[in-house]
Order: structure tokens, then sequence, then C-alpha cells
């Protein structure tokens, strides 16, 4: 079935093409999924992707697809045309300083709670302590996943779990790994590179721009 629906995604695409097309058109509609051209560009969407144009599909039937882009939502039908009056998205970007010692602190939110973040690109993922991890409303021993972790101080028990929020300024990111480790270390939360990695990082002497990629 899954292959027989995407064959004839290929056939109704190749049998649409629309050339030099500014805008969302609709071209085919199928449960929790849909054919569309973006600005000329030809996309199969599942419900919860985002195309590289921005447009995610909310959600789909054989009558209707709804999308979203730039926080305004559209529902068109089969062929539906409309134009991209959307402007472009301003870059979301955060710039830091470098303190006496070198490192850079920003502040952030976990979960929506307030918390100050150590930015550690030696660290895999976010890093807290279990104290942390509790003030946060964190369940990481009944829903984490066990291990063990190296540290700069030996080989200590930890939690594997995923957050759903991270916040730093306008930067926001969804579904971000993290590990608790079960203890007093470290004594701050580390921003690690499960954040990190998912931004591009500029630094000119003491500043650090983080920036979503777009």
């Amino acid at each position: 079935m899954h292959r027989l629906l995407i064959g004839l995604l290929a056939l109704f695409m190749a049998g649409n093409t629309v050339r030099g097309a500014t805008g969302i058109v609709v071209l085919g509609l199928f449960k929790d999924k849909a054919v569309v051209s973006i600005d000329g560009q030809q996309r199969v969407l599942g419900v919860g992707q985002t195309s590289p144009e921005g447009v995610t599909l909310i959600a789909a039937s054989s009558r209707e697809a709804v999308l979203e882009r730039d926080g305004q939502r559209l529902t068109l039908a089969l062929g539906s045309h409309i134009a991209t009056t959307f402007a472009h998205p301003r870059e979301t970007s955060v710039q830091l300083w470098a303190d006496p010692k070198g490192m850079y602190r920003a502040s952030g939110s976990i979960n929506g709670f307030p918390v100050t973040l150590l930015v550690d690109t030696g660290a895999s993922a976010v890093a807290m302590n279990a104290t942390e991890a509790r003030r946060l409303g964190l369940q990481y021993r009944l829903n984490g996943e066990p291990g063990t972790v190296a540290t700069a101080s030996g080989v200590e028990r930890g939690y594997g779990v995923v957050l759903n929020k991270v916040a730093v300024g306008d930067i926001v990111l969804r579904d971000v790994e993290a590990v608790v480790l079960d203890g007093a270390h470290p004594s701050e939360v580390l921003l690690g590179m499960s954040f990190l990695g998912r931004l591009q990082m500029e630094r000119d002497g003491a500043s650090l721009r983080l920036k979503l990629r777009q």
C-alpha cells in the first residue's frame, strides 16, 4: 500500500508540474499526506513535516490540506492556489558575551521553567544534576533511560531524557535530548550539542552569536 501511494504521488507530480509559479498550490491530497507546489518547488509532505521553504503540513484529508507558514494557517482544497505574500522570516539569533573566564552563559528556559545555561560544546547533550531536574519537574527516574555517563570526574550514573522545549532568547527548539546525572554535578545546566548542534555558532572576539538555521 505504501509503495502504491508513493507511486501515485510520483505520477501525479510528473503530470502536474507548475513551472515558474509563485505561491502555494495543492496538487494531491491523501490521508495525512499532501503534494504541494511551493514557489514552484514540488514537495510531498506528511503531517507535521516542514518543507525547506518553511511550510508545515498541519492536517490533510482527501478533501483539503491545512498548511502553516510564518505562523499563518491556510486551508486549501485540491487545485487551490494562494499567492505568497509572506515576508521572509527575520533572522533569529542570540548574542552572548564571555565572562572573565571566557565562559558563555545564557538566560533561557526548559519546559517553560527559567534557567541559566552554561554553553558547553564539549557536552554531547544538555546536562543537569538531579536537584535541577526535579526543580524543572522532570520525572527522569520514571521516564528516563538509565545508563552511565563519562564526565571529567569519572563515570557517573545518568538518565537520558527528552526535553519538550528549550528556549534561549527567541531561539526555541523542541524535543531536545538531555541527560540527568544522579548527583550534585554538574553544578550548572550545560547547554550541550543536542541543542547547539542544531544552530549556527559564530564567534567574534568575546562574543558568541547563536543563530537558528534557516
